[in-house]
């Protein structure tokens, strides 16, 4: 029976916390734009006898006064006996506002804050907390008025989420210093069918340990401060330190005394949020040559630990930096100027021999999944007559040798892969559209009636279709290309090989490199078999 009566009593007790919780006591009350707000009148033991009577809710008017607000049923600002609801509260609801009942009044001066729409909270509406480091605190996210409402609840830290809950949220934690910042709870309101977010803003100040701290000065440990000769300056170097620490200035150097420097007695002591600060001034009266350039340290702490700052005068408009480091500093931009440069060239002029040792660190493989049978088709003038022979056993004996034997790529060569007796046009065109690149070795020779349309069919799919690249190897000297088809001079130059048949080319040569380069990217074994130096074909 005795348990019983404890726990309706503290029922009871709870029930009226909440209730004096929920009411406001203060005159100046702030809310923030599109959330839900509410004003409800505090009931004292006095006004228990005017409950009968008629309430009234009104708002001050410029022109005409107290204006009763309608008690009908709005769809944004209801009347609930001793309450009057914004859903939500905009920036015209700002004003002076009147509760009445009975002879029991309260009033209330309503001042609405615009919504800040980059950020997640209101600067204006944050509550301040400080804990000490290793002490516990807690954020506690609950609205006792609006608890019926409450469909999620959630915890951010400086606009970033990092709790969530159906109703209530508690979050309990010895402090660190990490654990400073901004803490907002947002309540999500279900409300007539519509949600609505009310946010309440906790600004937490982790203190250090009172017993002692570093001292440390506020703000650069360098100062440049800029005068003119004549003029009278003071010097405030402020810090975060402990109250029995020492702040002094040191601006005396050996044989040299500057008589118009003074430093101000006793030092200025002041606390903010829980922190102790301390400055201390320095006079200098009509500067003089001997003040500019001069180095005047402020030194604060303790035998234990201390901190200084620096301050140097120089004349206004003077350049910042000296002469030698402003020499040096332009040298040295020249020489990484010349070096970029360098590089830069170095690049562009090995770039073939970079972008084989890419492939080769890597081992790219661009024939994988493209379903190509072959890396490359060779067109070639087939008539073996004695002014074309040599061109013949290029493209028949030495490109083989090389790409395929050495390099490790696979070549269609017409006589050597087709079997006779098909339809030589369709044959063509189906090679054609199974190679990567079309290797034309040109000569004047060259443009006969059977490679005439092999020509035109690689030329079309490089050109047109896009579907293959084309490397023109000059195998002779030609003079002027006026006897090649128009499409062909459209190919970049950098795709048009000069073979020297006169000189001897390793697989290391130029010509190789450059060959390969142009040639599909993949993961070749080059034979060991084989001599460095390949025969001269010599031009008859």
């Amino acid at each position: 029976m005795l348990c019983r009566k404890l726990f309706l009593t503290l029922l009871i007790l709870r029930i009226k916390n909440n209730a004096v919780e929920s009411c406001h006591f203060q005159n100046n009350i702030s809310a923030v734009e599109e959330e839900p707000f509410y004003l409800k009148y505090c009931l004292s033991s006095s006004a228990h006898g005017n409950e009968a009577a008629t309430i009234k809710w009104s708002k001050f008017n410029e022109s005409l006064g107290w204006v009763e607000l309608n008690p009908r049923p709005s769809p944004r600002i209801t009347l609930h006996d001793y309450s009057l609801e914004f859903w939500p509260v905009e920036l015209k609801d700002q004003g002076r506002y009147l509760f009445q009942m009975g002879n029991s009044t309260q009033e209330w001066e309503l001042k609405v804050t615009k919504r800040n729409k980059h950020s997640c909270f209101s600067e204006k509406q944050v509550t301040s907390k400080s804990v000490t480091v290793k002490k516990s605190f807690q954020i506690n996210c609950s609205k006792n008025y609006y608890e019926k409402w409450i469909k999620r609840t959630s915890l951010y830290k400086n606009c970033e989420k990092i709790e969530e809950s159906s109703k209530k949220l508690l979050m309990v934690k010895n402090a660190k210093f990490e654990d400073q910042g901004y803490y907002s709870c947002v309540f999500s309101l279900l409300h007539n069918g519509k949600l609505y977010n009310l946010t309440s803003t906790f600004n937490i100040t982790v203190l250090g340990d009172h017993t002692k701290r570093i001292p440390v000065y506020l703000g650069p440990k360098f100062n440049r401060v800029e005068v003119e000769l004549g003029e009278s300056i003071e010097l405030n170097c402020s810090a975060l330190a402990n109250q029995n620490d020492a702040v002094y200035w040191n601006f005396q150097k050996e044989n040299e005394t500057h008589v118009n420097v003074h430093e101000k007695e006793g030092k200025e002591i002041w606390i903010s949020e829980g922190k102790e600060y301390v400055s201390k001034i320095l006079k200098i009266e009509k500067v003089n040559e001997k003040n500019i350039g001069f180095l005047y340290n402020c030194t604060v702490g303790d035998t234990v630990s201390m901190d200084t700052q620096s301050f140097i005068l120089v004349r206004k408009g003077t350049t910042d930096i000296p002469n030698h480091v402003f020499t040096r500093g332009m040298i040295i931009s020249i020489l990484i100027s010349v070096a970029v440069v360098c590089l830069v060239i170095l690049c562009v002029i090995f770039r073939v021999d970079l972008v084989l040792f890419y492939r080769h660190l890597v081992g790219r493989n661009e024939t994988l999944t493209d379903g190509k049978t072959y890396d490359a088709f060779v067109s070639y003038l087939k008539e073996c007559h004695s002014e074309s022979g040599e061109e013949y056993t290029f493209a028949v004996e030495t490109l083989p040798k090389v790409l395929e034997k050495h390099f490790g790529y696979k070549l269609c060569i017409f006589e050597r892969d087709v079997v006779p007796g098909g339809a030589v046009v369709d044959e063509i065109h189906s090679l054609i559209e199974k190679s990567r690149r079309i290797i034309i070795v040109l000569s004047k020779s060259y443009m006969s009636n059977e490679v005439i349309y092999e020509l035109k069919s690689g030329l079309h799919k490089a050109l047109v279709e896009r579907k293959v690249k084309i490397i023109l190897i000059q195998f002779s000297p030609v003079s002027d290309f006026v006897f090649l088809p128009q499409s062909l001079k459209l190919l970049k130059s950098h795709r048009v090989l000069k073979w020297k048949a006169d000189e001897p080319l390793s697989y290391n040569s130029r010509f190789w490199k450059n060959l390969v380069y142009l040639m599909p990217a993949k993961v070749t074994k080059p034979g060991q078999e084989e001599s460095e130096d390949l025969p001269v074909l010599s031009v008859p």
